[in-house]
């Protein structure tokens, strides 16, 4: 096989490519006709063997090929079939890779009742009574017959830390970016015990999205004790404002109350009545202050005066003046003669 190999010129390939009637005779035979395509090319194995592909029509196959390994043992010897396998071609639909259960679970995936151990030799975990560099840890482990069977590893801390901080809570992550205001500042931060608390601590502020969650020391949100809010108005108002809505409401109503515009000849019959209307003002005023004698109080005369004869009501009858004074010469001579 060594010399073979050696002195091969091609020549075995070139047969072994030249075989593809006995690759299909030995496919069919293994798979029947209805189930085999074209010949699609041709593989090599190594120096004395070769893989011929054929298209699949196995249903539920798509994109699979046959593949048919021919091997040469000598110049002189005939070429034999090694094996029929169907195996999946480029383009063809596969099952995933295969992942371990144990790293096929996620950071949620455990739910109630469910049980999740931990190897043997998990990295994150150390044995209790060995000397830690953690100051939190030592104190528990010098409590004999009250330590924990494990704690917590360099590695172990390192690896939450890193979580924790790429996480929802950390400092990449919107909220951080939009907070006006880092946790570590916040009144409401807790931190951590141990050599985690200069980076991480508990949220205790019940507004928080982050409330009863580990956050980073540079996360941040909305709900920071030391915010003070200026209450105004977002829209810029300006100092004088003018309600257009109410002035052209106040025009339209004017509008609305205003009387319609007078022709001329309205308009001269109006100041007629009004002229009208003054003259007969004027003549009853004239005619209220006419005063009857006969309703005209009598002075009071005194006691050392003379007493003068009263004069009886008269009737005025301005058509004859002569006649007027006649009576009243008559009354004069009756009160002297009393």
């Amino acid at each position: 096989m060594t010399l073979l190999l050696t002195l091969d010129d091609g020549s075995i390939q070139r047969k072994l490519a030249e075989a593809v009637e006995l690759a299909r005779t030995a496919v069919l035979a293994d798979a029947g006709a209805d189930q085999v395509g074209a010949h699609v090319g041709v593989d090599r194995e190594d120096a004395v063997s070769a893989s011929h592909l054929f298209e699949a029509t196995v249903m539920g196959y798509r994109g699979w090929r046959w593949s048919v390994t021919v091997a040469l043992a000598g110049e002189e010897e005939p070429i034999t079939i090694s094996e029929v396998v169907l195996i999946p071609g480029p383009n063809a639909r596969v099952a995933p890779a295969w992942v371990p259960w144990d790293r096929r679970v996620q950071a949620g995936d455990l739910g109630v009742g469910d049980i999740f151990p931990v190897e043997k030799d998990d990295p994150r975990l150390a044995p209790a009574y060995l000397a830690s560099d953690d100051p939190a840890v030592e104190e528990v482990a010098k409590e004999t017959g009250l330590g924990r069977v494990h704690v917590l590893s360099r590695h172990g801390r390192l690896d939450a830390a890193a979580r924790w901080h790429d996480g929802e809570f950390g400092p990449r992550s919107d909220m951080a970016r939009s907070a006006p205001d880092v946790c570590g500042s916040c009144g409401f931060f807790v931190p951590l015990a141990g050599s985690l608390s200069a980076a991480f601590g508990a949220c205790t502020n019940d507004i928080s999205p982050a409330d009863g969650h580990v956050v980073d020391v540079a996360y941040g949100c909305g709900a920071h004790s030391e915010i003070e809010v200026e209450v105004t108005s977002s829209v810029p108002v300006a100092e004088l404002v003018y309600d257009d809505s109410l002035l052209e409401y106040e025009a339209e109503l004017d509008a609305a109350v205003e009387p319609p515009a007078e022709t001329p000849a309205e308009i001269a019959e109006i100041e007629t009545a009004e002229i009208e209307t003054a003259e007969a003002d004027t003549a009853e005023t004239a005619e209220a202050t006419v005063v009857d004698e006969s309703e005209a109080p009598v002075a009071e005369v005194p006691e050392t005066a003379e007493v003068q004869p009263e004069v009886e009501p008269e009737t005025v009858v301005p058509a004859d003046e002569t006649k007027t004074d006649e009576p009243k010469t008559e009354a004069t001579e009756t009160t002297s003669e009393h």
